[in-house]
């Protein structure tokens, strides 16, 4: 059974321009930062929906005494997966634009400000992402994850992946509403699935500027990851073989091996989490405004 917390009056009033989706399940004490990081956007006519997707860990507790009308929590006992989630949060928003956010990564304060401009002033662009901050279990700066910009070059290799970071994204929420996530969503792949099926009729684009944290934990899971790289694989060799592309079809099963033998011998992501490290030590001004950022929401402010 689903319940909604109740609107207010002065949220029903107001129709926000942008609406953030988030799925939450056994977020711990990631989550309140995560939220904390959407209340501090310089970028106020928003909405941040966030769907507990059957949590037994209590973390939607952390957040419930933040008293902010334009948040909306919706509760379910049951746990129906990311994808289903998303595609929730999708239909019960009222923004003009739609946008992804994780439960344990964090915004920077002018991420939805430039997004928004970015989209308003290039309607060509379905789906918008930004470059990514590396944070660890504990918060600390690691790496920058360095993204392609232009559409051609996101989508090159396409039986690679489809380089944009999920949780940055943003576009139309019509576009959200037309290419719903395949639901159930295949194991850790609903994002990749959606931008498979979609790139070659839409558009897509990646801010060159840091405007997210993105956590990637410093323990990778083997068999998790290459039971996701087969998923993946799977997927894009169903889809270039209905469209005759037996070539693409090939490089995606040649790519896929190439990745779970780098696991193996490496333990790191070889492509898709490729970490730029320099001035990361070293003192750059994104990275002490990150710091800044970073503490101040550990902090609960």
């Amino acid at each position: 059974m689903i319940s909604n917390r109740e609107v207010s009056s002065t949220e029903s009033e107001v129709e926000p321009f942008v609406s953030l989706g988030m799925s939450v399940y056994n977020a711990g004490e990631d989550l309140r930062p995560a939220v904390l990081s959407v209340l501090n956007q310089t970028f106020e006519n928003w909405e941040l929906i966030i769907i507990d997707d059957g949590s037994i860990d209590g973390s939607i507790e952390t957040i419930e005494d933040i008293d902010d009308p334009r948040i909306r929590i919706v509760k379910s006992e049951e746990n129906r997966g990311l994808a289903t989630r998303l595609n929730e949060a999708v239909g019960l928003a009222r923004g003009e634009f739609f946008g992804r956010m994780d439960q344990d990564d964090l915004c920077h304060p002018h991420r939805v400000e430039k997004q928004v401009r970015f989209l308003e002033s290039n309607e060509e662009v379905d789906l918008l992402g930004s470059h990514c901050v590396l944070i660890n279990e504990g918060s600390a700066i690691t790496g920058i994850l360095p993204i392609p910009v232009r559409h051609e070059d996101i989508c090159r290799s396409p039986w690679s992946g489809i380089l944009i970071p999920h949780p940055t994204w943003m576009g139309k929420t019509e576009w959200f509403q037309r290419n719903p996530y395949l639901s159930p969503g295949p194991y850790f792949c609903e994002d990749q699935e959606l931008l498979l099926r979609t790139h070659e009729f839409s558009r897509f684009h990646v801010l060159p500027e840091l405007l997210f944290a993105y956590r990637v934990r410093s323990q990778s899971n083997v068999a998790k990851l290459r039971r996701t790289r087969l998923t993946l694989m799977r997927i894009q060799w169903a889809y270039f073989v209905a469209a005759a592309n037996y070539y693409y079809a090939l490089l995606s099963f040649l790519s896929c091996l190439g990745k779970i033998a780098c696991d193996y011998s490496r333990g790191v992501l070889c492509r898709g989490a490729q970490v730029r490290r320099e001035g990361v030590c070293g003192s750059t001004e994104w990275e002490e405004d990150w710091e800044q950022i970073v503490q101040q929401l550990q902090r609960g402010k």
